[in-house]
């Protein structure tokens, strides 16, 4: 299932129960996937929040069946190398390292790791040993804060 529709379906429990859904990842692993469900608040996200959102995340999933085959449910809090998954997101955190990796190769490379200076239009503006790179936000593959 794509992670798009499987927000559209758990977002609003999540959200309902006081919480950001900050993103899912979905990770095959063998005969079984995990499935990672990011949660934040203004107040924190403890290890009873992950617990609670999961639960009803899993009645969800239950009930609504979206998954193909055998999956593992995670919840957890962003932690201090927080996942980046939408513009929004990288707009909050303009002026702060992040790593990422492309899904495909700018100028050879994949991986870079540098300071988000701007989100311009559909672009993240970083900034890596003096050299500034503008790259599509829809060709990142993954993104993370670097605490």
């Amino acid at each position: 299932m794509q992670s798009r529709a499987l927000r559209q379906l758990i977002a609003p429990a999540v959200c309902g129960m006081g919480y950001e859904l900050l993103g899912i990842e979905y990770q095959p692993t063998g005969r079984r996937c995990v499935l990672r469900i990011y949660i934040d608040s203004e107040s924190g996200v403890t290890i009873g929040d992950c617990e609670r959102v999961s639960n009803q995340i899993s009645g969800i999933l239950d009930v609504e069946d979206p998954m193909h085959g055998p999956y593992v449910l995670e919840v957890s809090s962003p932690g201090l190398d927080r996942p980046l998954f939408t513009l929004e997101q990288f707009k909050r955190f303009v002026g702060r390292k992040v790593r990422l990796r492309l899904q495909k190769a700018l100028d050879g490379r994949r991986n870079f790791s540098g300071q988000v200076t701007k989100v311009a239009g559909h672009d993240i503006v970083l900034v890596e040993e003096d050299v500034e790179y503008q790259l599509p936000f829809d060709n990142i593959d993954r993104a993370r804060l670097v605490p």
